[in-house]
């Protein structure tokens, strides 16, 4: 049994409609936001109409509506969950903590995966094309012309995140009553390397695995590809990742999208989406 956490009703929104009309800049949240490290606000497209914008304005001032959670009334039918980063917590600490035990500069893999995103060893080796092997002579290469040595054997074993309970459970959740996938960049293959589906697998009705593929997120083929397996357009979906250059391009395509900076944070922001939760679940204080 879930627990019904829906918008206010339409009569509740006309009730209270008398306030003055709300800045439209209230409604538009930049792109750039989804860039900004730390950044945890839902990214929904701005809401259309005066009568809507003033509506949601005196809600929000009687505390009935939440602007930073405020979606446009749709049908969303496919959740999209990413796994490294949200299932699971992200890599980067892994990658600080090779850094001081190498003596490397703080910072350093991640500004080698962030130079040439689309053709560095890094990008290649999500996509496919290059084997375990091939992978490592070029991110040594890489890391050769910056005046340093890496490990990168040790830089793959520093991705492995601990599990986030409150995600399992929300992908849990939305299994059965949603579509769902795991949209994921990884390395082939996935079984030895645990960066795959995993444990995860059976959470999910597709896992689609950019080195089975051959593309990677942000590549907007990626979601299309995404949608069209679990027969969906984009706008009936929720994606939740953890970077926001990977949610840009979803955005723009309609998918609703969560920026996952805490399990908390994104179930939050998840649940209130679907106007669902689990019986008993619980924001939190406050």
């Amino acid at each position: 049994m879930a627990t019904d956490i829906s918008p206010p009703s339409l009569g509740e929104r006309r009730q209270l409609e008398g306030s003055p009309a709300c800045p439209a800049a209230l409604f538009k949240q930049p792109d750039e936001l989804a860039d900004q490290e730390g950044h945890a606000r839902t990214l929904s497209p701005p809401i259309a109409g005066d009568r809507a914008g003033r509506a949601s304005c005196t809600l929000a001032a009687h505390g009935l509506l939440d602007l930073d959670l405020l979606v446009p009334a749709r049908v969303i039918k496919a959740v999209f969950f990413d796994i490294g980063g949200v299932l699971t917590t992200g890599p980067f600490e892994g990658f600080a903590r090779y850094e001081r035990e190498a003596g490397l500069p703080e910072g350093l893999i991640r500004q080698m995966n962030s130079t040439n995103p689309d053709t560095n060893a890094w990008a290649r080796f999500e996509r496919g094309e290059v084997d375990v092997d091939g992978f490592c002579k070029l991110f040594e290469s890489e890391a050769r012309s910056l005046g340093y040595q890496v490990d990168p054997m040790r830089v793959m074993a520093a991705m492995r995140g601990e599990v986030r309970p409150e995600m399992v459970e929300a992908a849990r959740f939305c299994r059965g009553r949603y579509k769902t996938a795991a949209l994921t960049n990884n390395f082939a293959p996935s079984e030895r390397r645990g960066d795959g589906p995993g444990p995860f697998g059976d959470l999910f009705d597709v896992v689609i695995e950019s080195s089975r593929i051959g593309v990677r997120k942000p590549d907007p083929r990626f979601y299309e590809m995404a949608c069209e397996a679990l027969g969906v357009e984009p706008s009936e979906s929720v994606f939740l990742d953890d970077l926001g250059i990977n949610l840009k391009p979803a955005r723009a395509m309609g998918m609703h999208t969560i920026k996952v900076v805490t399990g908390d944070q994104a179930t939050a922001e998840l649940y209130r989406v679907l106007g669902e939760a689990p019986e008993g679940w619980s924001s939190g204080p406050g």
